[in-house]
């Protein structure tokens, strides 16, 4: 399995955006984003999604120069058309104006409907929380891949929830999970690498649990299960319902699948804790209560939301990142294929 810095990887891949006709600035934003999230450990949404975007590309399913369009300006109320864009591009610019109108007015709701991948959603709780905000994030992904509760055909996406808290000289909790027990991508990761997936995480087309990842790659498909039965299954149907119905973005039901595409929308809700009754208390009450929680261990190796990340990013830092063998075979291929 190579290992390559992240200084490399931030140039491979804006040079395969840009040889295809991608803006340098905007290759150099998707870069950053995808090795961001490889640093933070998590490869499925990191640099092996470079491939799927650039098929996106070539198939029509991503608009590689589309920016935010805004469809509505109503006080805290902000919406967008992502337009097929690069989520990278498109989200960063939504939770730009979205940030800058939660600090004017204290609360801002963010709409984005359509955007192609939006990537580890956590990035956008972090843009919200380096301003100070508290941000929740409800994200759809249009494909069926997902039983509902006590369901037989697949009819949610992973459909992420998320949520970032700043936290007063420290950096901000993040909470980023799909509502299913793995993310989808997980499962591609773990079929490059040959390995199997964890007992409980999806089931074959007869509906029987299995361990094997190509149930989520090779037709028939089977599904992946929701985390915590009808809780997970519960707040997958939410962030269908306020991510993408409420958002006017494409939910699961009207998913075609023609083209190689991903397509995320996102309901965002920013808050400023400076704005509100007890925010003198929250700002100090917030590191004690973390600190409390982790003395429920006296080794000092409790987690929190976003510890692993930064343990992960601090080792990748100094170690480089693991690329599996078939991902890079799949990005070392994009020199060959004419843009």
């Amino acid at each position: 399995m190579p290992v390559f810095s992240h200084h490399y990887l931030r140039d491979y891949l804006r040079a395969q955006l840009v040889n295809v006709a991608v803006d340098a600035s905007v290759a150099q934003i998707v870069a950053d984003n995808l090795v961001e999230s490889s640093l933070k450990g998590h490869d499925s949404h990191g640099v092996s999604m470079l491939p799927r975007y650039i098929a996106a590309i070539r198939e029509g399913g991503l608009s590689p120069h589309a920016n935010a369009e805004k469809t509505l300006d109503f006080g805290p109320l902000i919406s967008f058309d992502g337009r097929q864009g690069f989520g990278q591009v498109v989200a960063q610019q939504a939770l730009a104006e979205g940030i800058a109108r939660a600090l004017d007015q204290g609360v801002a709701v963010v709409s984005l409907a359509d955007a192609h991948h939006l990537g580890r959603i956590g990035a956008w709780a972090e843009q919200a929380a380096s301003a100070g905000l508290v941000s929740l994030h409800f994200a759809n992904v249009h494909s069926t891949v997902v039983l509902p509760w006590q369901g037989e055909l697949p009819r949610f996406g992973t459909n992420p929830f998320c949520v970032g808290v700043p936290v007063e000289g420290d950096e901000p909790v993040i909470l980023d999970f799909a509502t299913s027990v793995i993310a989808g991508n997980k499962a591609r990761i773990a079929w490059n690498e040959g390995k199997q997936l964890p007992p409980g995480c999806i089931v074959d087309n007869q509906g029987k649990p299995t361990v094997d990842p190509r149930w989520l790659m090779e037709q028939p498909l089977g599904a992946l299960l929701p985390f915590g039965q009808h809780k997970g299954a519960g707040l997958s149907l939410i962030c269908s319902l306020l991510g993408a119905a409420l958002t006017g973005g494409r939910t699961e039901r009207t998913a075609k699948g023609e083209k190689k595409q991903i397509i995320n929308s996102m309901l965002s809700i920013l808050i400023d804790p400076q704005r509100l009754g007890g925010a003198e208390t929250y700002r100090q009450e917030i590191p004690a209560l973390l600190a409390w929680v982790r003395q429920s261990r006296d080794d000092g190796e409790l987690l929190l939301p976003g510890d692993p990340e930064k343990q992960k990013y601090r080792q990748r830092l100094e170690e480089g990142i693991y690329v599996d063998d078939t991902s890079w075979k799949q990005l070392a291929d994009l020199n060959t294929q004419v843009a």
